[in-house]
């Protein structure tokens, strides 16, 4: 299972409450950071995210609505007692910018920063429960998407039967890769007896600042959750394609013909208050849409 918590949904500034972006994807064991807008580390705390199990951060692009928090984080998760290594995976010149910062403080991190720079399509992480990949958008500079894919075994072991024929717990990863099972007297036990197929592995895409482009369709076909920009409601296409920004029917389009199981709208322009026509709007194209709300969890 998969747990997606929203920390900020706004766009360039902060308003009526709404704070800039930032996102974690939390699994049994790991959280993993999507952007870090301004005060995301306060919220982090807010929405009770433990700081100590984020290994692994993704900028995705650099616009300070994205990434001006994190350079906070990065020094608070020092100053708090952090060892272990941290791994950010963000454009080339981010790593510039957070050494010409921890420079100019003479601040000397106490864990290892691993930096891994964005520069092709593909896979950037294999982590333990989870294979990361990541895809260009199209946005005033260079922008990057991520998806999220669940490593699951084919297999559920069955308790009581594992149990029942005294299989040893060292043969179980076996068996959920689909093995049989031959006890010591040459019995054969077969998979199916003490394992049922397991639920399908889950996926999320986010899809950071993006024009409108059908590009991005096969990227994220057949995703469990997408998060797609929508910076503005659907009268203000103009304006969002001069800024290289989406509105709420044409992430809806995206979703509808991507396939995806489930569609969160976010990045609002601080000219709305009030977001219900996101979702009515989006709503006319692609009914399982939600709003991104800052302290929202969505499990996937």
């Amino acid at each position: 299972m998969l747990a997606l918590t929203i920390i900020g949904n706004n766009s360039a500034i902060p308003a009526f409450g709404r704070h800039p972006t930032a996102q974690v994807l939390q699994t049994q064991d790991e959280a993993y950071l999507i952007d870090c807008g301004e005060g995301t580390q306060e919220r982090l705390t807010e929405f009770k995210i433990k700081r100590n199990k984020i290994n692994h951060i993704f900028i995705s692009h650099l616009h300070g609505d994205h990434y001006f928090g994190l350079i906070g984080l990065l020094t608070s998760m020092g100053l708090l007692g952090r060892v272990n290594d941290l791994h950010l995976h963000a454009p080339a010149l981010l790593e510039q910018i957070i050494q010409l910062q921890l420079d100019a403080a003479n601040t000397v991190l106490p864990y290892k920063l691993y930096f891994h720079p964005l520069g092709e399509e593909g896979p950037i992480a294999n982590d333990k429960r989870l294979w990361i990949d990541c895809f260009k958008t199209q946005h005033r500079i260079d922008c990057w998407g991520f998806i999220f894919r669940e490593k699951k075994n084919p297999r559920s072991i069955i308790p009581e039967k594992v149990q029942a024929y005294e299989i040893p717990a060292a043969y179980y990863d076996a068996l959920q890769k689909g093995q049989d099972y031959t006890t010591k007297r040459g019995v054969l036990i077969s998979n199916e007896e003490v394992t049922i197929a397991a639920p399908a592995a889950k996926s999320y895409a986010y899809c950071a600042d993006t024009i409108y482009t059908e590009a991005i369709i096969d990227k994220v076909r057949g995703v469990d959750l997408l998060y797609h920009e929508t910076t503005y409601l659907k009268d203000l296409h103009e304006r969002a394609a001069a800024r290289f920004h989406s509105t709420t029917i044409q992430a809806a389009d995206i979703a509808k013909r991507a396939g995806a199981k489930k569609l969160l709208i976010g990045h609002f322009s601080s000219k709305y208050e009030v977001l219900d026509e996101f979702l009515t709007e989006a709503r006319e194209v692609f009914e399982n849409t939600e709003l991104a709300l800052e302290g929202a969890c969505f499990r996937i």
